[in-house]
């Protein structure tokens, strides 16, 4: 790496260590990193005696307890050596059939979540998590992003859901940009997304991971989507969803002033990454004839185009891409449902046929009366308590709801967020006793 260095005085600034909550695991037998998917759970040998709370219970960690009990260590560009560093009435369409078999055949390893928090991002933040839990069997690692004085919030929110404790764990980290240009990254969009850009250099020690904004609602299991990493070719390393799926409306082909992925551009509220592989990997790029890696690539990027770029880290994304187009797998609109796709009549075809997979609050469509359909679906998550009938106390009365929101383009599509839904709720139910 050479634009950045955080070494004070021949020591390493400790101020700006990560929280970690995590809660001991038993190593799992998972495919090894050198295959690019998803790395196995290394026990370390040393440990420390010390104890934290995780849904109420005491677990004992220690500095690299475990591959992803990582408690304090240093900024990710000086990291110590020694730190482990599915429609509803019918049966399963065959893509939902092999993802159900991966599933249960994988059922134990854990899925990695990722998320930035920063200012009023609280409440939305929890209730995307929640959203997470809700539907998912398999076992999920909440890594969160977020400003200091949010970090007591959301371990109390979080400690708060014992009778889902056992499905998750979760780690705290704080805001950590390069500190040559960290006020630059900080405020680049809206505050602090561009975190999202130096995961794969923070989180050394996860090989694959789903980074999601904090105004997205997931209507189905996280696992469907974690699935996808399978079906990446030898040269694919992230995924996302098109900007646009009519170009006639689309922003990137009609405004931008760089360039940008495919027809459309990417959008990037939904990100799913194969960490080890964008670690590795040397990309092209229109600043030098020699290919770069992701930690060098970042800031000569934004140095080139910042004053030509709108929405932040998202173009920077589209630029790599655009030089790296065999790098990106593109998942259709379902996956990243937003307003885009129904404020002038429905535009997302997949939506139409299979229903929306995950839902995507931008433009704080969750808070203000523009989109009803949206806001009643995010107030009804909101709202929900563990423990309660997911028929009953969710679907039923987030149905009334969506009937007087049918004034609206979105408001008549709404039976796109339901039906998959009820899907969900649906097959949880044949595979819990009794449902949840």
């Amino acid at each position: 790496m050479f634009f950045f260095d955080l070494v004070l005085g021949g020591k390493q600034d400790h101020q700006r260590r990560p929280k970690t909550y995590v809660e001991s695991e038993k190593p799992s037998s998972l495919k090894s990193p050198g295959d690019g998917r998803l790395a196995p759970n290394r026990r370390a040998e040393s440990t420390r005696g010390k104890q934290l709370r995780i849904g109420g219970e005491q677990h004992g960690y220690g500095r690299c307890n475990d591959a992803l009990s990582v408690t304090y260590w240093n900024p990710y560009w000086r990291l110590p050596p020694d730190v482990c560093g599915m429609n509803c009435l019918f049966g399963p369409s065959p893509r939902e059939a092999a993802s159900s078999r991966r599933t249960q055949t994988h059922h134990n390893e854990r899925m990695h979540l990722a998320v930035v928090a920063c200012g009023p991002r609280l409440e939305e933040t929890l209730t995307m998590l929640k959203s997470a839990l809700l539907f998912s069997t398999r076992p999920l690692h909440f890594h969160i992003f977020a400003e200091d004085h949010l970090h007591a919030s959301f371990k109390e929110a979080l400690d708060s859901w014992s009778i889902v404790a056992s499905r998750f764990i979760f780690s705290i980290y704080q805001i950590t940009f390069p500190s040559d240009n960290a006020k630059e990254w900080k405020k680049l969009f809206k505050p602090c997304a561009s975190q999202r850009l130096f995961l794969p250099l923070i989180l050394k020690e996860v090989d694959s991971l789903l980074y999601v904004d904090t105004d997205i609602l997931f209507l189905q299991p996280v696992e469907e989507i974690w699935f996808l990493l399978s079906l990446f070719n030898s040269t694919q390393l992230a995924a996302m969803a098109p900007e646009h799926e009519e170009p006639r409306i689309g922003w990137y082909n009609r405004f931008a002033r760089h360039p940008y992925y495919g027809k459309t551009g990417v959008n990037s509220g939904v990100m799913l990454m194969n960490m080890t592989r964008i670690r590795k990997k040397y990309f092209k790029n229109d600043m030098t004839s020699v290919p770069l890696k992701w930690e060098e690539l970042l800031m000569p990027v934004l140095q080139k185009y910042k004053l030509n770029i709108t929405w932040g880290d998202q173009d920077l994304l589209n630029i790599i891409f655009h030089h790296n187009p065999d790098s990106l797998y593109l998942f259709p609109c379902q996956w990243n449902y937003r307003p885009d796709h129904c404020i002038y009549g429905s535009n997302c075809l997949t939506a139409e046929q299979e229903g929306v997979f995950i839902l995507h609050g931008n433009r704080g469509v969750y808070h203000d009366d523009k989109q009803p359909a949206f806001r009643a679906v995010y107030e009804a998550i909101q709202k929900y308590l563990f423990g309660d009938s997911l028929v009953r106390a969710l679907l039923v009365p987030l149905e009334v709801r969506l009937q007087e929101t049918r004034h609206t383009y979105c408001g008549r599509a709404s039976h796109l967020f339901t039906q998959r839904l009820e899907r969900s709720i649906g097959v949880l139910q044949q595979e819990t006793t009794g449902g949840r």
